[in-house]
Order: structure tokens, then sequence, then C-alpha cells
């Protein structure tokens, strides 16, 4: 058996950054920025009043002052004059300031009669302008690679880039095996089982950026694993769940050996998730996942959920670990690494009680996996501890 370091070490040499494509900027959120992107504007383009208020020569802003009001800037529409002596422009938020003008008295700060406008004595020191650029220039940069949020979408706009470059998303195949499944909403006999975990790995697939792809269920008979992995091709990644091991009724090692993989790998030394397998086929990477569903989701997040990531133009790492202090005592770990469902509220951590890898219920009331290092010790309350955020 292999650890956890260097399974993903093996796992990492298995994937590549896929090929970039253009989306338009409306579907450019959560997608995976692949090319640095330019600015082709400045923002604001021109000197833009902050604030409603009269735009004056900045040397006559003081207060008492008294001017007379020769026009008016709108956002969208400039006053095409020059502001002389003695002069004000009415000016309202977002509008191009005029030629000659340096200082906006906000209208809280003045006093209208007819056209006629005086300063206030109060008279604010702020100048309530931006100056042309101010946010960014033209050749401002955005650097990839990175995934794009709606902040960053709203940049892009400001930018005026209409097309982004992304990162093709991976196509992930998941293959769920055995006789004992059956899909959600069907009726199983007393002896089956409802497929649980492809759905769950298709959600953190798609959360991750993937475009996972749901088989249907290879069946405990060679043809049927092997029309799976037919319908696999052309995937990025092939996950399988379940049947990898060395059991009678465990063809996936088997059929995929027959159908051209090279192994990278089979265990690790970690729980739950021991019986991992990894390889290529046919030019995808593959990952053989346990048939337990807990053993199959935190797989997924400790070893898929990486390889996307790269495939997503992100540097090559294990998934982010966060501290935690413990918030009841913990038990001494076995000689394995042992990733433990746990919950955690104002940064106190408790591990669950039940630790079984099949409990899907306790999995659902986790947000996190606590990590413990092989052989590690018993710990009291307040003892300092990682974990990863689910």
């Amino acid at each position: 058996m292999i650890t956890v370091s260097q399974a993903l070490d093996h796992l990492f040499a298995l994937v590549r950054p896929t090929d970039v494509e253009p989306v338009s900027l409306i579907e450019a959120a959560g997608r995976s920025l692949a090319l640095d992107v330019s600015a082709t504007r400045d923002q604001p383009p021109f000197a833009a009043s902050s604030m409603d208020g009269y735009a004056i020569r900045a040397d006559e802003a003081q207060p008492a002052a008294m001017f007379k009001v020769v026009g008016e800037a709108a956002a969208g529409h400039r006053w095409a004059g020059t502001v002389g002596a003695g002069q004000a422009v009415r000016i309202f938020t977002g509008a191009p300031v005029p030629d000659g003008a340096g200082f906006v008295a906000i209208q809280e700060d003045v006093t209208r009669s007819g056209d006629v406008i005086t300063l206030n004595p109060d008279l604010g020191r702020k100048d309530n302008i931006r100056p042309a650029g101010a946010d960014f220039t033209a050749g401002t940069t955005m650097t990839a690679p990175r995934v794009l949020s709606p902040q960053d979408v709203a940049l892009l706009a400001s930018m005026n880039v209409a097309s982004v470059p992304v990162y093709r998303k991976p196509v992930v195949a998941i293959i769920a095996t055995g006789d004992e499944l059956v899909m959600p909403g069907e009726s199983p006999s007393p002896d089956q089982i409802i497929a649980s975990n492809s759905f769950g790995l298709h959600a953190m697939l798609r959360n991750l950026g993937a475009d996972p792809r749901l088989l249907p269920i290879a069946r405990d008979t060679e043809l049927s694993h092997e029309t799976a992995f037919d319908l696999a091709a052309g995937a990025d990644l092939i996950l399988t769940i379940g049947g990898a091991s060395v059991g009678d009724h465990d063809l996936v090692a088997g059929v995929a050996a027959r159908l051209g993989m090279e192994q990278s790998f089979y265990k690790v030394r970690m729980r739950p998730g021991k019986p991992l397998m990894a390889g290529t086929l046919n030019g995808a990477a593959m990952v053989g996942l346990p048939g337990n569903p807990v053993s199959a989701m935190v797989c997924g997040q400790v070893f898929v959920a990486p390889m996307i990531r790269v495939m997503l133009g992100q540097p090559a790492a294990p998934t982010p670990q966060m501290s935690a202090t413990l918030a009841a005592p913990l038990g001494a770990n076995g000689p394995r690494e042992h990733y433990m469902r746990a919950r955690i509220e104002a940064c106190k951590i408790t591990a669950h009680d039940r630790q079984d890898s099949s409990l899907l219920t306790v999995l659902a009331s986790a947000n996190a996996l606590l990590v413990r290092a092989p052989d590690d010790p018993a710990h009291p309350v307040g003892t300092p501890v990682s974990y990863i955020p689910i």
C-alpha cells in the first residue's frame, strides 16, 4: 500500500489541463480562466462626478462663493462647454466632469435660487471627482488561472471583455458497478440497494467545474463492464465505483486490464478508502473508487477533486486543510491515515462517534473531514487538529 501523498503524486501524473475554449461572458461564472485577459479601456474613461451637485473651478471652491448655473451634465450626457470663472454646471453622479471644473460641490452643501447657487459655510473639502482610470486602465490584466467569481465577471464586463478563454470542463464518466444496485425511484428487490455514490459524486464533480456523465450501472458480467467502458470513450476521466477489489464478482480491474488499462497503483494506506485503484485506459485517466458510499465520497474529496483542479489549470496540490481545536477528546488512531466525519462549529470540531464507511447519514450531517496521521496518539479537548471542509 502507498500513502495518500504518494497516491496523489501518481494521480497528478495521470492528468493534464484540458483544452482552452472561449465562452460568452454570461456563461463565464464558475469557469476556470485559462489565459490572462486585459482591459481594453480605462475605467472610468473620463473624470466622473461621484455625487449629485455642481461642478465648479477648484480654485473657486470657497464657503459663501456664488456661481451662475450655465448647464447640466448627466450620466451618458456630457456638458460640452468649459467652466469659466463664476460658473457652475449642474452635475449628476457618473456624469463626465466638464472641462475647466475641478470640484463638485454636493447639493447638500449648496443653496440655489433660480440660476444662482451659493456655497454653504460648512463646505466640505473633498472634490467628489473620480479620476479617469481610477479603477483600472487599458491593459490592466486579470491573471489566469482562477475560478471566475461573480465579482470577476463584473470586472470583465467593465473591461469590455465579451468572450472569455476558459479551460474546457473535464468530461468525467461515472460507472457504478454491481448487481445489487438499482437507480433511485426504482423498486429494489429484498437483496438490492439504491445506487447513491454515483449521484453524490456527480454533484461533487459538477460543483468542481467538471462535466460529469452518469453511465448505466455495470452489472456483474464482463460483457456489461465492457459495454460501460465503451460508453465512457472520449471522457477525460473514468470513475468506477465498486468492483475494484479481488472478489469473484469484482470485475473492474480484470476487464479494464484486458481493454488496455495501465495500472498506476492499487490500495492506499488510509481509511476509509483503502481499495483505491488508478491508471490510464485508452488515453483517459481512470480511478476505481471503493463501493462503500462514504469511502467513495471521501476519496472523491481527497483524490478526485485535486485531479479536477489540475485539469482546470490549477496547481497540483492536495485539497487544502484548515485548523480547528477539538471540542471533545479523541482516541488514538490506527496505522492508516484516517479521514473522520466531523462537525465544526465556531472553530471547534467534534468527530462523530460512528465512523463506519457505509453510514451516509453520518456523512450528510458532517461538514468536515478530520484528518488523522497514522498512529496519531489520543488528544484532549482543545488540541489543534487539521480538517478538510466538505
